[in-house]
């Protein structure tokens, strides 16, 4: 995936969230790679199946565990999804005291 942008993992609820330059693009659920569906992600995967990651969560691509080994497929998904998701929200600071 490292060709896509600089990709990291954080644990997340017992899960993992996958970030591209510090914007969550997918989770690995279950041993399951879900991947933001977008436009052009469910056009680069055409006949990929969208499920939620978890219950209650939007649908998202299910990635097949064949590309998983495929670094060059799945660097380029992460790339579409991380150009067409918006900037991750700011937070406002916590006041102290």
């Amino acid at each position: 995936m490292a060709g896509g942008g600089t990709v990291t993992a954080k644990a997340m609820f017992g899960e993992f969230g996958i970030y591209c330059d510090g914007k969550m693009v997918a989770l690995v659920c279950d041993d399951h790679l879900f991947v933001k569906s977008t436009v052009g992600g469910r056009a680069f995967a055409a006949g990929a199946e969208e499920a939620p990651p978890y219950p209650g969560a939007k649908p998202c691509l299910l990635i097949d565990a064949e590309q998983w080994d495929d670094s060059e497929w799945l660097a380029e998904i992460v790339r579409i999804t991380f150009q067409e998701l918006p900037a991750p929200k700011v937070r406002a600071k916590r006041k102290s005291g």
